[in-house]
Parts: C-alpha cells; sequence; structure tokens
C-alpha cells in the first residue's frame, strides 16, 4: 500500500528572541508564527560563535507541568539544579529533563573552539503526569546510535526507530521520535510517522524541498527551502524530501498530541489559570520544588 506523505502545513522563519541573562536564540515555536504543535510547546536553536550571545546563560530558573530536551552540537553547557544534580553536556549529547511537578536548574553556555550550538525542545506533560516527581534521561553522545544507508544518509537516532535501531531515550509519555538526519545532495529521505501524530522539521545547515510538491515561491530557491527553517506538517503515513545541490541537515521531530488545554506562564506550562496561580504562590512561599 502506498503511504500517504504528509504534507506542509506552515514554514516558520526563526525570530530572534534574548531570553535567560541575554542568550540570543532563533525561535521557531512558541513565537509570533506558531504559537505550539502539540505536543511541542517551544523549540530554540542556539549557534553563534560571539561569546556575548550566549555567555550570559539562564542562572537559576523553574520549570514546572513540561519536559525540556537540550541536545548539544558544539559547545558545552554545564547545569546544576534544585536536586543536587549537576553535571556537563557537550556536542552529540542529549538531556532530556522531566521538571514534572517542580524544578529550579541553571544552564550556563560554555564554548569550544569558539563555537556554541544545539537546540532546546519544550514538550508538555499531561494533566495526570504535570505534579510528577522531576528526573533526567542524560544521554552521551557515544550511546546515541547513528543509522548509515547505502545512499549516504546519515540519521542519528535519539528516540524513535529507523531500520530497526532504537535510540536511547525511552518512557516518554509523547512516545516521541527525535532524529538528526544529513541528507547528501540530490538525495531522497522518506521516514514514516506514526498517523495522527505531530510532525515537524528543522532544517539547520543546507537546502532541502520538504514535500513531494511545490513550495510556496515566496520560500522557494530552486525547488529547496533554505536553512534555517522549521517546516511543520499535517497528518500521513510518513514524509518525503529531498536535498539540494549541497547536503541538507535537519532535525526530525514527532509526538502524540495531547488534546488538553493549554495555559503557559513563562516556565510554567498547565492546564488551568489556577494551577498557575498555585505555581506562582508556591514559587513565593518556597514550596515549589518537587523531590
Amino acid at each position: 500500500m502506498t503511504p500517504e506523505f504528509r504534507r506542509i502545513t506552515q514554514i516558520v522563519r526563526p525570530q530572534l528572541v534574548i531570553e535567560g541573562a541575554g542568550v540570543r536564540l532563533r525561535r521557531s515555536i512558541a513565537g509570533r508564527a506558531l504559537n505550539h504543535l502539540d505536543p511541542f510547546l517551544l523549540f530554540d536553536h542556539f549557534a553563534s560563535s560571539n561569546p556575548a550571545d550566549y555567555l550570559a546563560g539562564f542562572p537559576m530558573h523553574p520549570h514546572r507541568g513540561i519536559e525540556t530536551v537540550t541536545y548539544m552540537l558544539a559547545g558545552v553547557v554545564n547545569h546544576r539544579d534544585s536536586l543536587g544534580n549537576a553535571g556537563t553536556i557537550g556536542a552529540g549529547d542529549v538531556q532530556w529533563m522531566t521538571a514534572g511537578g517542580g524544578i529550579m536548574h541553571e544552564e550556563m553556555p560554555q564554548p569550544v573552539d569558539g563555537q556554541m550550538a544545539g537546540f532546546q525542545l519544550w514538550v508538555n506533560l499531561p494533566a495526570r503526569l504535570k505534579m510528577t516527581r522531576p528526573r533526567y534521561q542524560e544521554i552521551s553522545a557515544a550511546t546515541i546510535p547513528e543509522v548509515g544507508r547505502a545512499d549516504g544518509v546519515r540519521i542519528r537516532v535519539i528516540a524513535g526507530v529507523v531500520d530497526g535501531v532504537a535510540g536511547p531515550v525511552t518512557e516518554i509519555v509523547a512516545e516521541p521520535t527525535y532524529l538528526d538526519v544529513t541528507v547528501p545532495a540530490e538525495t531522497e529521505f522518506i521516514h514514516p510517522i506514526a498517523r495522527g501524530h505531530a510532525a515537524f522539521a528543522y532544517l539547520f545547515e543546507g537546502a532541502a524541498a520538504f514535500e513531494k510538491a511545490d513550495l510556496p515561491a515566496s520560500e522557494a530557491t530552486g525547488a529547496a527551502l533554505v536553512a534555517p527553517r522549521l517546516i511543520a506538517y499535517g497528518d500521513g503515513d510518513a514524509i518525503a524530501l529531498r536535498a539540494g545541490a549541497s547536503a541538507g541537515r535537519f532535525l526530525l521531530v514527532s509526538g502524540r498530541p495531547l488534546g488538553e488545554p493549554i495555559v503557559r506562564y513563562g516556565p510554567f506550562v498547565m492546564n488551568t489559570e489556577r494551577e498557575i496561580e498555585e505555581a506562582l504562590l508556591d514559587l513565593k512561599r518556597g514550596m515549589f520544588v518537587r523531590r
């Protein structure tokens, strides 16, 4: 049976924002163009060779009701939290943090060979797990498998399954796929995605045409989008794309929508305004951290 290929529903040009104590980011989800893509609440890309863009970092700050996913390409991030955890994640490493009912943490970037680059994704938690105990999955680059295909396509499998190879991130309620894909020039890439799951691709190097159809004239270069762009998909069985005259590299992310109300206030994402008020009150009373 021929798969139904997903069609592009939105193409987002990342907007520049400043977060934390003065970190410059490119934001594609939680911005003016795309507020959220259930269950995904935020997607940021940080990449700079100028230390002034990131050294101020993200001093100690709270989270509740979400999971944060940090994937590094270059540089390191030193982190610590209110539960006593501390460490460093570097190039190729992933930190999947379930904030649950409440955690305070700090993330301070440092360059390596003058470079700092990576991504942060926020994933919503269902109402029944919003007040769960915080936890970490810290995944080293060495434990993330890479699938190499005969046509030269390379896929780092952080979460999900590719060609029978499973990623190390597990036990996440959104049943996510999180792939780092490099497609050689003029090469096609097809990947199945569970019907009903939300899906997006984030092109961060090169150029590629992201569906078996013409792109809007305002976004086309030849027939390809040029990095950086976020591509949101409608429903279907698979995505198909073709790299341009040079290789394209992108993240492919999918997950099961929750279909629940979303009320957000900064680093808190809950289901009701009352729950947001409770989070702020807990923070004020020193009762925020859940152990």
